[in-house]
């Protein structure tokens, strides 16, 4: 196991490059599948949930070849309709789209119940709602879910609650059914209309994705394609904070800005100045930050996903926060490791109050899922003294190269082999 040894109280300075947008990733190599052919995916993140779905894919027979850092040849000319097996899914939540994907090209999956982080209750009844309202039948048994249909019909869903889950793997499993679909209640964020332009560039017909209402009308067939997919919200999102936390200046380069404002305006609320151009932002700290309120809510809400790095600054900030989360159950799992570097935070239910501190200080902290991973790195750069983040496989999950990056930004930021070989000898 590895962990970051992070010594605090360094102001970040300088510009870092964002990454391919893990969500999207995560759905557009599974609808790689549908192509029948070879396609070529370009700004790929080299994170651990791609390199997972990558493996799945092998496993179904598809031909891999990595043609640079961040591009990916993928043949599908040879898959086959074999089970993912536990010990692939369970790395990886996002493994659930190989579901719609699968059922869409053979009309039958078999996938094992998927992993990723534990926020909480987040159950695939809604995606199980739409195989059903196409003409499929589920069974799960032995930790496997299964689907199957003698045939795909368009029909008209309706989702309960917002999903982003629920709603990509519609779309996947009804890009080739027959007639039209109409998803109403669609999630909106814009790694869903990046897989809908992705879809659509090897021939499918797909009207509407980033609004609530999306409709699809199904084809017989998909073609190959290149395509190049977006940058990564809430890896801009969490440079954005870290350079706010350290009170430095960063510009943040390679992004969409129309995807950061909810997270920009909040910055500029707290004090920071956010400054933006077409391709990149700049962020300069502030000598002392303002308290602020925010409720997470599917897009264009605040995103959940940017909760935890947002806490990690205000426990900087005067006066009293509150952080209330709409999405997840389970998200304020960081909040004890906060507490252990200085941060006066309650939680009740699904609300945190923070009282803000002048300052946190260094500590042995562990990540226990990817968004708090990230939260604890910004409060470890921020701190005075030493922070020892462990369990950091949650972080390489989403996050490519972070303590490179952060390094080439001035901070002072190490990843070692835990336990130390080193300090294990001189023990010894």
């Amino acid at each position: 196991m590895d962990k970051f040894i992070i010594n605090g109280g360094r102001q970040l300075r300088g510009t870092v490059n964002i990454s391919g947008a893990k969500n999207a990733a995560v759905a557009i190599l599974p609808a790689v599948l549908l192509s029948g052919g070879v396609c070529v995916i370009e700004n790929v993140p080299q994170i651990k949930d791609v390199t997972i779905d990558l493996k799945i894919l092998a496993h179904l027979g598809a031909d891999i070849r990595l043609l640079n850092k961040s591009a990916v040849r993928i043949d599908a000319r040879r898959i086959r309709n074999v089970p993912i097996p536990y010990e692939l899914a369970r790395h990886i939540r996002a493994s659930y789209y190989f579901l719609g994907a699968l059922l869409a090209k053979f009309n039958h999956a078999k996938v094992s119940m998927p992993g990723g982080c534990d926020l909480g209750d987040r159950p695939i009844d809604q995606h199980i709602k739409c195989f059903k309202s196409l003409g499929a039948e589920s069974v799960i048994e032995h930790g496997m879910v299964e689907i199957s249909a003698s045939s795909l019909v368009g029909t008209q869903v309706y989702f309960d609650k917002v999903t982003v889950g629920a709603t990509i793997n519609a779309m996947l499993a009804s890009v080739k059914a027959q007639g039209l679909t109409i998803l109403e209640n669609a999630a909106k964020e814009p790694h869903i209309v990046d897989l809908a332009n992705f879809l659509n560039s090897m021939g499918a017909d797909i009207m509407g994705a980033g609004t609530d209402v999306i409709k699809i009308r199904g084809v017989k067939s998909m073609c190959e394609t290149n395509y190049t997919i977006i940058p990564d919200q809430i890896e801009a999102g969490t440079y954005m904070v870290a350079a706010a936390a350290t009170k430095g200046d960063v510009i943040i380069k390679g992004i969409i800005p129309k995807h950061l404002e909810p997270i920009s305006s909040k910055l500029r609320k707290v004090g920071a100045q956010v400054v933006e151009s077409d391709e990149c932002v700049r962020v300069i700290g502030a000598t002392e930050y303002e308290r602020t309120n925010i409720k997470t809510m599917p897009h264009p809400g605040f995103p959940t996903d940017m909760q935890p790095q947002f806490a990690a600054l205000l426990v900087l900030a005067k006066g009293t926060s509150i952080l209330t989360e709409g999405i997840f159950d389970n998200r304020f799992r960081y909040v004890e490791e906060l507490r252990r570097m200085g941060a006066d935070i309650s939680v009740d239910g699904k609300v945190a109050v923070i009282e803000g501190v002048e300052r946190l200080t260094g500590a042995q902290v562990k990540a226990a899922d990817l968004r708090a991973g990230a939260a604890l790195m910004i409060a470890g750069l921020s701190a005075s003294g030493t922070t020892q983040v462990e369990e950091i496989r949650h972080i390489e999950r989403g996050y490519e190269d972070m303590d490179l990056k952060l390094k080439a930004l001035g901070a002072d930021i190490v990843k070692r082999k835990f336990p130390d070989v080193e300090v294990m000898a001189r023990v010894g």
